[in-house]
């Protein structure tokens, strides 16, 4: 059973557009403004769901699937293949917990799309995900995407006017953003993440959001984040 999470509100004001978190200071730079448009101080079940194509890479999709579980967020992953099993960038096969045609999509705080290729071109040509990204944008809750995949998000026409990261060279998809080349991006109700090796602090920055710093720090400690960090 998913626990309940509350979404606060940050008075604090700043001129500057970014601040860093005190998690990942150093490493992340966060729109707390715009996270704040985002977060309501009410209680909500957190859901979250991680598309999968054939293709996508597996650390990217299944490390935030490790770590939102780990902070009590109810994480699906969807196959778009028609099949619950996925074949992976690197040929690991995954079994999904959802096809796309069973997915209930409606009641999503995040949705989720790895890299990885083909698999950022496969979600790019599936019109149910694009139909789905699109609604929850518009909607103001949160879409994130990771290395090649934010090429859905420009295609979308959503990252335009924003800041946004992706795995370089594919910066040239994402239509009218400014590029940022960080690990991780927040820009409204907009999330980016840079690569593999971006997934964790992604991952755990978008955990945040979804539940409380103290929960995210809680796991990124527990995994040994931090202590990685420490000694880099």
């Amino acid at each position: 059973m998913a626990r309940e999470y509350k979404l606060k509100r940050d008075t604090q004001e700043k001129d500057d557009k970014t601040a860093t978190t005190d998690i990942f200071q150093r490493y992340i730079k966060k729109d707390k403004r715009s996270i704040n448009r985002i977060i309501k101080q009410q209680k909500i079940m957190a859901k979250a769901y991680m598309f999968l194509a054939n293709g996508s890479e597996e650390i990217e999709a299944l490390i935030p699937v490790d770590v939102f579980r780990r902070g009590g967020v109810e994480i699906k992953t969807v196959s778009i293949t028609g099949s619950e099993l996925v074949e992976m960038a690197h040929g690991v096969t995954v079994k999904a917990d959802l096809k796309f045609e069973d997915a209930k999509l409606e009641d999503a705080d995040l949705l989720m799309l790895p890299g990885g290729l083909p698999g950022a071109t496969n979600l790019n040509d599936h019109e149910g995900v694009r139909n789905a990204v699109l609604s929850q944008y518009e909607k103001g809750t949160l879409v994130a995407a990771i290395c090649a995949a934010p090429m859905v998000f420009g295609s979308l026409g959503i990252v335009k006017g924003r800041r946004a990261t992706c795995y370089p060279g594919f910066e040239k998809y994402l239509d009218g953003a400014e590029y940022t080349h960080e690990l991780c991006t927040v820009d409204g109700n907009v999330v980016t993440g840079e690569g593999p090796a971006a997934t964790f602090p992604y991952a755990y920055t978008l955990l945040e959001m979804l539940t409380t710093k103290q929960t995210a720090e809680s796991v990124a400690d527990g995994m040994m984040y931090l202590h990685l960090m420490e000694n880099k």
